[in-house]
């Protein structure tokens, strides 16, 4: 079983080793406060899709309660007619059951509404915490945006960015930046995981995606190193 899911615990230790690996290789750096922003975010992650795992038992019992008092006042409504239908002509009769008729209609229409506000609940919350981890998927994509392992080769313009690592560390540095989304991508598939719902499915896929597709430029850099050592 443990190898079928994927283990929070372990993404996070994952993580908590990456930061420090930043942090030893690159200290006072900006990738050291996305890392730590990471970690942060990974332990916040882990214990919403624990949470989104398990049932809001506020939400069931409200629900529950709304049906059961639903239920009661349509029970006391087929009470009530049972015992004064007798006494109504046929058109007092219709107008009363008309309106009961609607009423039943609206409570079954509330009853399947109420049903599925749990599950929108749980899609709300994944879904902002599939939009913060595709913020930080963006952000580690702009702190290697200028990171070219040819920038050294050129001769620099007035404009060009200061280059700052080369060789080995420019390589690990991108390594580093490839891990955290690869990490960040994990992160959104505890959601997927944990909230058996279409939207969340579809919002953890997409972060997978473009994490995906931001690491593979980070490589194209990383196997050009060959061509200008």
């Amino acid at each position: 079983m443990a190898y079928k899911t994927l283990s929070a615990e372990r993404v996070i230790d994952t993580i908590d080793t990456l930061s420090l690996r930043v942090v030893e290789r690159f200290p006072d750096s900006g990738l050291e406060q996305v890392s730590s922003e990471l970690a942060a975010t990974a332990r916040r992650c882990a214990a919403e899709s624990d949470r989104l795992r398990n049932p809001v038992m506020a939400i069931r019992v409200l629900v529950y309660s709304i049906w059961i008092a639903g239920a009661a006042a349509i029970a006391w409504l087929a009470v009530g007619l049972h015992y004064e239908g007798l006494k109504l002509e046929a058109t007092s009769l219709v107008q009363v059951l008309e309106p009961a008729m609607n009423l039943a209609v609206l409570m079954g229409i509330g009853v399947l509404s109420l049903g599925r506000f749990e599950e929108r609940w749980k899609r709300s919350k994944a879904l902002e915490y599939l939009h913060q981890l595709r913020s930080i998927a963006h952000v580690v994509d702009m702190h290697q945006l200028t990171k070219d392992p040819y920038r050294s080769a050129l001769p620099a313009t007035a404009s060009s960015p200061k280059v700052i690592l080369n060789g080995a560390l420019l390589e690990r540095y991108l390594d580093y930046c490839s891990e955290m989304l690869s990490l960040t991508g994990k992160l959104a598939a505890l959601f997927a995981q944990s909230c058996k719902d279409p939207e969340v499915a579809a919002g953890a896929s997409d972060v997978e995606q473009l994490t995906t597709a931001l690491s593979r430029k980070i490589w194209q850099k990383i196997m050009a190193f060959s061509r200008f050592e």
